[in-house]
């Protein structure tokens, strides 16, 4: 017996059956069609969406996205845009073939077509797009999901090519998974406490907080316990919860972490977590070995250093932008690429940073992503990066070699070439 449909509201039905149009009609299809698989009883409407169907893949995303416009489709809710596959503000920054140009431009064009806004960003929440806390939205692209729930509070599951695009043109999801308050609660801790501060001042530490969480936890939601103070500077800022957040994505499936007296939903322990839910305690060490998992090589001449994955912040710009002034540029051995958003970019260039960090030698790269698209110069065979995320895929990605610091390694490290790295924090 086929899965009964969810209880639909009149004007849900009537999307359903057309009334709103094709492309509506065929975004419920497949609402519905998952709200039937995950066994959901009803929809849910959304506030936003944020879609990662750009990158071109192949001939389906696109002929399912061009198919939606053909239909008159247009997005109901605010609807932002993940990288696409090509840089459009630097033309010639993607080694794309005559094909991969046209298809991914159209592709691109096709989404904006259906109203989305072009940001071209996995980190749209540094753009602007900041959905309020407890409200229900459509996210896809893991670490943007992971800092939605996380970070902001507001409520998503894991939405993906298609399903995003469904979503944000019916304004509706299955009411399931983290957007339900039991599918929220902890079921499992970390305790950092033992965890010496200065090794959690230290950038490195977080993505390395972040892979420890993506192995231990999966797709599960757990409760870190342990971590510094407010989301302050020197504390648990944003960008280093950006950092955990993608890198758990990345190593595990993790849609959303829990840190105690931080994050919105987690005042006290016994708010967000199950009874019983097992703790586990960190250790230096087991930080140590989280972090040289996130490496191929720990020392050697470097062909290039990529930071900004996820998306480079105002923050980081300036952090950057005062590590470089008055200091030597990069060694001309190696190239330096920085990825950010067209809207980060923006005010980067208004407040002087963009210029320090062109001026030291590297090269801003906008609306798509290093490790996905090829970006790099062919003969790189060793990278340097102070991102988890881009750590963990790149290996695999592009066949080369990488290794994880902090951005005043990286940065100390594109002044001399090679990998400079201080081990004493980690015990």
């Amino acid at each position: 017996m086929a899965p009964a449909l969810p209880l639909l509201t009149a004007e849900e039905q009537g999307m359903l059956a057309g009334d709103a149009g094709p492309a509506t009609a065929l975004g419920m299809r497949l609402v519905v069609g998952v709200a039937r698989a995950t066994g959901a009883e009803r929809l849910v409407e959304v506030a936003s969406a944020h879609g990662d169907g750009c990158l071109y893949h192949g001939a389906a995303g696109l002929e399912f996205t061009e198919r939606l416009v053909e239909f008159g489709g247009r997005v109901r809710v605010r609807t932002t845009l993940n990288v696409g596959s090509l840089d459009l503000l630097h033309p010639g920054t993607v080694r794309a073939d005559a094909a991969l140009d046209t298809n991914a431009r159209r592709l691109m064009d096709a989404h904006v077509a259906l109203g989305c806004e072009p940001t071209w960003s996995c980190a749209p929440y540094q753009a602007g797009h900041r959905p309020s806390i407890g409200s229900h939205v459509a996210w896809a692209e893991s670490n943007a999901i992971a800092f939605v729930n996380s970070v902001l509070g507001a409520r998503t599951d894991r939405y993906g090519d298609f399903l995003d695009l469904a979503a944000a043109i019916t304004g509706r999801v299955p009411f399931a998974g983290l957007h339900q308050d039991e599918g929220r609660r902890a079921e499992l801790v970390l305790d950092l406490s033992g965890v010496p501060g200065e090794l959690l001042d230290h950038d490195a530490a977080w993505p390395a907080v972040g892979a420890l969480l993506g192995d231990l936890a999966g797709t599960r939601v757990a409760a870190l316990v342990g971590l510094p103070g407010d989301l302050t500077d020197g504390g648990t800022t944003e960008d280093r919860l950006k950092a955990l957040g993608a890198t758990a994505a990345s190593t595990g499936g993790v849609a959303l972490f829990h840190v105690i007296g931080v994050t919105p939903e987690a005042s006290t322990l016994g708010a967000v977590a199950r009874s019983g839910a097992p703790v586990i305690p960190v250790t230096a060490a087991d930080l140590r070995a989280a972090r040289d998992r996130l490496s191929t090589v720990t020392e050697g001449r470097l062909d290039a250093v990529s930071l900004g994955t996820p998306h480079f912040s105002v923050a980081e710009f300036a952090a950057l932008a005062s590590a470089l002034a008055g200091g030597p540029a990069f060694a001309r051995s190696l190239t330096v690429y920085v990825s950010t958003s067209r809207a980060v970019l923006e005010q980067a260039r208004a407040l002087g940073y963009a210029d320090t960090v062109e001026g030291a030698g590297a090269r801003i790269v906008t609306d798509t992503c290093t490790y996905v698209t090829p970006v790099l110069d062919p003969g790189v065979r060793t990278v340097m990066t102070n991102s988890g995320k881009w750590a963990w895929y790149a290996p695999a990605n592009l066949g080369i070699d990488t290794v994880l610091g902090s951005l005043p390694e990286c940065v100390a490290s594109a002044r001399a070439g090679e990998v400079v790295r201080d081990g004493r924090l980690w015990g």
